[in-house]
């Protein structure tokens, strides 16, 4: 099927209610705030960032040695970006998808497929050990076919994954549409171990258990700037000074406090609905019963899922760039991307007609030209980096922050011996052949799902040269 740009009656229905408004952070259960940094402090690791990448930092440093002191700093509050924003999957993926890893490290797949379903089994242990009520559950995610060229490739992921040992399912249309009920879904592959969280919840989970450890944590407490000073490291804020033995950065899509950084990052805007809940008869329209958490296997793609309380969270397909690395709460909010996002979900559910969505949102997701992190040091060593996640941060968070530690405390690991860990992405180029490339890019992979799958020479190029955009 051709998803529609024009929304119909039952779209624009949906939407006379909408705030907008970040469902996950809507609620009485958000933490109240934690004051600034207002006095100059000493310690053996700062950590800058609160998201999921600084708070697995922060709790990590802590497990691997109780008397480092460590602080976290973060310039908003914990979970205000991608961390509060996201679609609450915890993917055992660690390189954004088995064919994207395959294509990149073929030789090292298996070993990334085990690390990552480790990470994945100690995000688990971590919630439960901690007492995070965060929602967790392991379902099926389910990739659909909405296009008949879908259907065979498809089939040749799953042909991928099984090949590398991973239990992948091949449905059928009937077999998806058992699944959960629609009538535009021609085929799906269903992969089992995924998680679903609240994903704010998680981020305040783990700063409680931050806390519980002896990290101290400052909110409201922006870097402006990072500076090597004899053998220490020295960040300044806007009240106060941070003298650190040693630096993690783990503020991925907001503009790096390294320029090299910034080579290799962009980010794009993606939107979300969040439906109200639905009724018995309205579940049983469509089935679901499983609750999998589902997307479509387009280049521009939709994710959903279910949600504790009943409703459907709704989101993707839009990818937005803004020129010159375009940042900030200007672009969280896109009308017109709230439109076509709920034409889409009827399309997929026209039995839900009548529904209405409550919350829409958006943000930054930091994409890379490999779409799946990478590390990096600077400062002799006294700094580490890992940016680049692409959606899939959630999950691949935690063991970039496992990596952060391992090159901070000097450690030959399993982990900094990979090819992935080792390896830059291609940097994108400077503006204005930035805007240009990744603008051009996104017409030509919508043009490609208008076209049954068929790449132009532009897409072609990129993929040879292993530069992309994901949408």
């Amino acid at each position: 099927m051709l998803f529609s740009s024009t929304p119909g009656d039952a779209a624009q229905q949906s939407l006379i209610g909408l705030r907008a408004a970040i469902f996950w952070l809507d609620t009485p259960a958000r933490p109240e705030p934690i004051p600034p940094l207002a006095a100059d402090l000493t310690c053996d690791l700062l950590v800058i960032g609160g998201g999921f990448s600084g708070l697995w930092t922060a709790l990590l440093a802590k497990q691997r040695d109780p008397e480092r002191d460590v602080v976290l700093v973060e310039a908003g509050r914990i979970a205000d970006g991608a961390s509060g924003r996201n679609g609450g999957f915890v993917s055992p993926s660690l390189t954004h998808g088995i064919a994207n890893g395959s294509e990149r490290w073929p030789g090292e797949m298996p070993k990334l497929l085990r690390l990552g379903h480790a990470n994945l089994d100690a995000i688990e242990a971590a919630i439960e050990s901690f007492g995070i009520d965060c929602g967790f559950r392991r379902v099926d995610e389910i990739t659909v076919a909405v296009e008949q060229h879908q259907v065979s490739e498809l089939r040749r992921a799953a042909e991928v994954a099984q090949a590398l040992g991973e239990p992948v399912e091949v449905l059928d249309a009937a077999g998806s549409r058992a699944r959960v009920r629609s009538a535009s879904y021609l085929s799906a592959i269903a992969e089992p171990g995924i998680g679903l969280v609240d994903p704010a919840r998680l981020a305040w989970g783990l700063l409680r258990a931050c806390r519980s450890l002896g990290v101290q944590v400052f909110e409201g407490t922006p870097v402006v700037s990072l500076a090597r000073d004899g053998g220490l490291m020295s960040a300044s804020t806007a009240g106060a000074q941070v003298t650190a033995g040693r630096v993690a950065l783990a503020t991925n899509a907001y503009p790096p406090l390294l320029r090299r950084v910034s080579r290799y990052v962009v980010p794009v805007y993606d939107y979300v609905l969040m439906s109200e809940p639905l009724t018995g008869d309205q579940w049983a329209a469509i089935g679901w019963d499983g609750r999998e958490g589902m997307s479509d296997a387009g280049n521009q793609f939709h994710y959903y899922r279910t949600t504790d309380d009943g409703r459907i969270l709704w989101g993707g397909y839009d990818a937005i760039y803004h020129r010159g690395n375009g940042f900030g709460i200007e672009h969280e909010v896109d009308h017109e991307a709230f439109a076509r996002l709920a034409e889409h979900f009827f399309q997929i559910f026209p039995a839900l007609e009548g529904l209405s969505f409550t919350h829409g949102w958006g943000g930054a997701i930091d994409t890379c030209s490999r779409f799946s992190p990478f590390w990096g040091t600077a400062h002799g060593g006294r700094t580490a980096y890992v940016a680049g996640y692409t959606g899939l941060g959630v999950g691949s968070s935690r063991f970039g922050a496992e990596v952060m530690l391992d090159l901070l405390d000097g450690l030959a690991t399993e982990r900094t011996s990979l090819e992935m860990v080792r390896s830059r992405p291609l940097p994108f180029p400077p503006e204005p052949l930035r805007s240009l490339g990744i603008n051009w890019t996104t017409r030509s992979l919508a043009a490609a799902d208008r076209g049954g799958g068929r790449r132009n020479l532009w897409l072609r190029a990129l993929d040879r040269l292993g530069l992309g955009f994901d949408s």
